[in-house]
């Protein structure tokens, strides 16, 4: 599985899915730093990248018929990286599923 992180969130996460055993990048490493959530949707479609935000945009993008991307939408209020480590560690047999399943969002709250 292949993620793309977005720009609101730390680049531990990238850290995270890669220890997983997943290939992993962050919009700001890939010069998407000033990108629209269009061109970074484009991005994560054209590379079969599995998107992870806070953005609720990429949600109602997500759920569209014919979307081509998924989404892990990070719920979770303003926290610091560990408490959001914390909560990805314990959602992480859930992402799992969810995606292998190929169903479009996985919500983390």
């Amino acid at each position: 599985m292949k993620f793309l992180v977005d720009n609101q969130l730390p680049a531990a996460l990238v850290r995270f899915f890669t220890a997983k055993g997943a290939e992993c990048q962050h919009v700001l490493h890939l010069g998407l730093a000033q990108a629209t959530d269009v061109e970074i949707w484009r991005f994560a479609a054209g590379r079969g990248m599995v998107l992870v935000s806070k953005d609720e945009d990429f949600f109602h993008l997500a759920v569209r018929e014919g979307s081509e991307v998924r989404l892990v939408w990070i719920r979770l209020g303003n926290c610091r990286t560990q408490v959001l480590l914390s909560a990805m560690e314990k959602a992480w047999p859930r992402i799992e599923a969810t995606l292998e399943a190929e169903d479009r969002v996985v919500e983390i709250r």
